[in-house]
């Protein structure tokens, strides 16, 4: 596992990667590992981590990827626009920093081939037996969201051909 800040290049686009579960505070992962949900508390501050992440490769003009469960609307708005917001409720905010442009990549699929891939997972923190919580936690993204939803019931490469191509074909305004 990556040290937090060490990002990979992806293959075939060349962006950083990121794993926003390299970027959980200690005290979530302890909970997850105890098979506690993260509530919006635990949430917000490692989401606002993750935007000032995105908001400097913006910066920098890095286009990057970052691999995280935004499941609430709300949570993507903090990824798009940060702390503020939480305190406005809403995705744009006037000042020097504009709101960031991504792209949201709702990978959906059935609980049970999650599940399956999940099992496979060694050595992470969130157990098995928190994915219901998640599926219960979950707002699929919705228009206004800059979004596209891939099938997980599709092979990995036929995933990653889709999200590329939809890249590519300027469906997104990545960061």
């Amino acid at each position: 596992m990556p040290e937090p800040g060490a990002a990979a290049p992806t293959p075939g686009l060349g962006w950083k990667f990121y794993d926003a579960d390299d970027y959980h505070p200690l005290e979530n992962k302890k909970k997850m590992e105890e098979g506690i949900p993260l509530n919006d508390e635990d949430r917000i501050p490692w989401l606002c981590t993750l935007h000032d992440i995105l908001r400097r490769e913006d910066t920098s003009r890095q286009d990057t990827v970052l691999a995280c469960s935004a499941l609430k609307k709300m949570y993507r708005r903090v990824l798009i626009s940060g702390a503020s917001a939480i305190k406005s409720n809403q995705p744009e905010q006037p000042g020097e920093h504009p709101a960031l442009k991504i792209l949201f990549v709702h990978l959906d699929g059935p609980m049970n081939i999650i599940a399956g891939r999940l099992e496979k997972r060694r050595g992470h923190f969130m157990p098995l037996k928190l994915l219901k919580s998640q599926f219960d936690t979950l707002e699929p993204p919705s228009a206004p969201e800059d979004f596209i939803t891939v099938s997980l019931e599709k092979s990995l490469p036929e995933i990653v051909a889709e999200i590329e191509s939809a890249i590519l074909q300027g469906e997104a305004l990545p960061v």
